[in-house]
C-alpha cells in the first residue's frame, strides 16, 4: 500500500494539544505549530482497522494482553533492532515518562542525586525534582555542530554525587545523535564500574536516517542489560501518543519488581483496551507504512536543509541522526532573547520549543519538528524568513 504523507489534515477541533491551544498559551490563531513531538500525519490504516473492530463491538471493559502483544513486540525489535526481548521482561504502563517517574522513586531515595545529560527532553528534570530527588547534569558537548558525550566528566559526576541513577535519552531528544557502538561501550563500562542504573528512554528508536544505526543499550553487553530499564512505546513511531501505552523491557528480575510495585502503587501498571489493540496492530503491520514515512522524513530533512542554506544561512542546523526534531542554531543571528520570541512567537506566527526548556545549555537554540507535510514546513519557513528580513 502506498501511503501519501504530504496531505495536510485538519486537527483543529479535535482537543488537539498542538492545534487547539493557541490561545491558552498566548499565540495568534493562525500559528503554525512546530512544537511538540507529534506528527501530522495518520496512523497506519491497519491501526485504524483494528480500533473499529474494537469499537463495533460496543463492549469496553476490563482488558489486558494475550500472547500476541508480546509476539508482535518481540517481531518488532529483533528485525529492526536485533534486540531479543524475553516475555518476562516486558512491563506495561500508560507512558515512558510513568514509567521513569516510577523508577526514579524505585531506585533512589529522596535527596539522592539523578543524573541527566543536557540539552536533552526537559521533562527529566522537571520529574526528578517532583519527586524530591536532585537533578544533576553532565551537559553534552557541541564540537563544531555535532554533539558527544563528555564521559571523563560523565564519570567524576558520578563520584562527586553519588549518582545511583542515570536516565538516558538514546536516540537523543534534542539534539538528534544515534550514539555509536562504540560511545555505548564506554558509556556501558562506566556504569558498571560504578554499579548505575539506567533508565534508558528509547522512544525514538524507530526513527534514524542514511547511514546511522540504533543500537539499544540493551544489547550493548549482557551484564549492561542487567542494570538497565528500556523505555518504549508506540507513541512516537505510529503517531498514538494519545492512546497512552508504554512497553518497558526490564532483564534484572529484582529491578523490574521494585519498578513493578512502584508502578502498581500509582495505579499506572495496566492499557487500555484501546492502546493495546493498536499497539499490537502497529507492531504487526507497520513496517511498509514506517518505511514511506521514513523516506518522507528524509525529503524533509533535505528540505529544511536546503532552505536553511539558500535563504537563511545565518541559522544553523545541527544535522540529525535520528528522531522526525531538528535542533536550530539562531546564535548568529546576534538577537536578544525577547527579540527572537517577538520574531518567532509574533511576528513569523509559529510555535517552536524554546532551547532554554531543555537545560541551560539550549540557550539560542529551537526545536523544530519537521513531521509534517512538507507544504506545511516550507509556510513555517517562509514566515521565519519574511519576519527576520522586516
Amino acid at each position: 500500500m502506498r501511503y501519501d504523507f504530504s496531505i495536510p489534515i485538519e486537527r483543529r477541533n479535535t482537543n488537539c494539544v498542538k492545534y487547539d491551544f493557541f490561545e491558552e498559551n498566548g499565540f495568534p490563531e493562525d500559528t503554525i505549530p512546530l512544537w511538540v513531538a507529534d506528527m501530522d500525519f495518520p496512523s497506519p490504516v491497519e491501526v485504524s482497522d483494528r480500533l473499529r473492530e474494537v469499537v463495533s463491538h460496543g463492549t469496553f471493559g476490563y482488558s489486558n494482553t494475550k500472547d500476541g502483544y508480546f509476539n508482535a513486540l518481540r517481531d518488532w525489535f529483533a528485525r529492526r533492532h536485533r534486540l531479543d526481548i524475553q516475555p518476562q521482561w516486558l512491563v506495561k504502563t500508560s507512558g515512558v515518562m510513568c514509567a521513569i517517574a516510577a523508577g526514579i522513586r524505585a531506585f533512589t531515595e529522596k535527596g539522592d542525586g539523578v543524573l541527566i545529560q543536557q540539552p536533552v527532553y526537559g521533562a527529566f528534570e522537571h520529574i526528578i525534582k517532583a519527586n524530591g530527588r536532585k537533578c544533576r547534569v553532565n551537559a553534552l558537548v557541541n564540537e563544531n555542530g555535532r554533539y558527544c558525550m563528555d564521559l571523563h566528566g560523565f564519570e567524576q559526576s558520578i563520584r562527586d554525587n553519588n549518582i545511583k541513577l542515570f536516565i538516558f535519552c538514546s536516540p537523543h531528544n534534542p539534539v538528534g545523535r544515534v550514539w555509536t557502538k562504540n560511545e555505548l561501550e564506554r558509556l556501558g563500562e562506566i556504569c558498571l564500574t560504578y554499579d548505575l542504573i539506567v533508565i534508558s528512554d528509547e522512544i525514538h528508536c524507530d526513527f534514524t536516517y542514511a547511514d546511522h544505526t540504533f543500537i539499544s543499550l540493551a544489547s550493548v553487553s549482557p551484564q549492561l542489560a542487567q542494570r538497565s530499564v528500556i523505555c518504549t512505546a508506540p507513541s512516537k513511531t505510529f503517531n498514538l501518543a494519545g492512546l497512552n501505552t508504554a512497553n518497558i523491557f526490564v532483564p534484572d528480575e529484582q529491578l523490574r519488581g521494585r519498578l513493578e510495585n512502584e508502578l502498581r502503587a500509582a495505579g499506572t501498571d495496566s492499557l487500555n483496551i484501546f492502546g493495546m489493540a493498536a499497539c499490537e496492530a502497529a507492531y504487526s503491520c507497520g513496517d511498509n507504512w514506517l518505511s514511506q514515512l521514513q523516506s518522507y522524513l528524509q525529503g524533509n530533512l533535505e528540505f529544511l536543509r536546503g532552505y536553511l542554506s539558500e535563504y537563511l544561512p545565518q541559522i544553523r542546523l545541527t544535522e540529525p541522526e535520528g528522531t522526525y526534531l531538528t535542533w536550530l542554531d539562531f546564535r548568529r543571528l546576534n538577537l536578544s532573547d525577547g527579540e527572537l520570541d517577538d520574531i518567532i512567537k509574533r511576528r513569523a506566527r509559529l510555535w517552536l520549543s524554546r532551547g532554554e526548556s531543555f537545560g541551560s545549555q539550549g540557550k539560542g537554540f529551537w526545536r523544530v519538528n519537521i513531521a509534517c507535510p512538507q507544504s506545511l514546513l516550507n509556510a513555517a519557513l517562509q514566515r521565519l524568513r519574511q519576519a527576520l528580513n522586516n
